[in-house]
């Protein structure tokens, strides 16, 4: 048997029962709006029905509280992961923009309210915008365009790991202690121990050298390297002294 198509109207009748046992009266489809209940001299309440999430559902919120804070959104209650995860988006987009929301299983006229209306108050993390200024004060200039996708973006990491790949290059096989010196990474052997680029390979005990995926990455990251090392020069106020020697240091 073919499924039923669920209309907004199929939501009414539920939520109209539940408002009116809490002591409202309620009607449809007053002015613009799909549901009003009033209760003495309290601020009127509305509700917008749809029969799923949608931006035009919450235009037409935001719209209803220039006339009242009391605003839900009501929607059918669905099954499935898809559901739930976009059930929990909403949700946090509803509190953000101060709106109610509430579901309504069909099968047996549940109507549940999952999140009245209130002014909404942001949690600020503080680790959160501690690690968002420790990447900004990091990343050496602008490397990458606003909008791009994450794949293939130059972080303070991947500058720290460059300069390392630098490093090598012109010194050849180089204990680690050297390359932190010769490069200002405080941690480069912990980041080519890691080795999370695949670029390093260990050649003996604290010795590090460039491996066939870090050759390609010189090419790859040229322009990016020769950018960062230059930025290195300007800063240790030495522009006609190399950062690193010219030549191996296996020591």
């Amino acid at each position: 048997m073919a499924k039923r198509t669920i209309r907004e109207a199929d939501l009414y009748p539920p939520i109209k029962a539940l408002l009116e046992s809490q002591g409202y009266e309620v009607k449809g489809e007053v002015g613009s709006a799909d549901v009003v209940a009033a209760r003495g001299d309290e601020d009127p309440l509305v509700v917008e029905l749809k029969t799923g999430f949608s931006l035009s559902l919450l235009h037409q919120a935001i719209d209803r509280q220039s006339v009242t804070d009391t605003v839900y959104l009501a929607v059918p209650y669905g099954s499935g992961q898809a559901f739930g995860a976009s059930l929990r988006k909403n949700i946090k987009l509803c509190r953000r923009l101060g709106l109610g929301l509430m579901t309504v299983r069909l099968e047996d006229a549940l109507v549940e309210i999952l999140l009245d209306p209130a002014p909404y108050r942001p949690r600020k993390s503080r680790a959160q915008k501690a690690r968002l200024l420790k990447e900004f004060a990091k990343l050496v200039g602008d490397p990458n365009v606003g909008g791009s996708t994450r794949r293939g973006l130059v972080t303070a990491y991947r500058q720290d790991a460059l300069r390392c790949l630098g490093c090598l290059d012109a010194l050849g096989p180089t204990k680690a202690a050297m390359v932190a010196e010769r490069s200002g990474v405080a941690k480069a052997r912990r980041l080519m121990a890691d080795n999370h680029y695949g670029w390093f390979e260990k050649v003996e005990t604290g010795i590090y050298t460039l491996s066939p995926n870090g050759q390609r990455a010189l090419a790859d990251y040229a322009e990016e390297i020769a950018r960062i090392t230059s930025a290195r020069l300007a800063d240790k106020g030495t522009p006609d002294t190399p950062v690193w020697p010219q030549s191996a240091s296996v020591g």
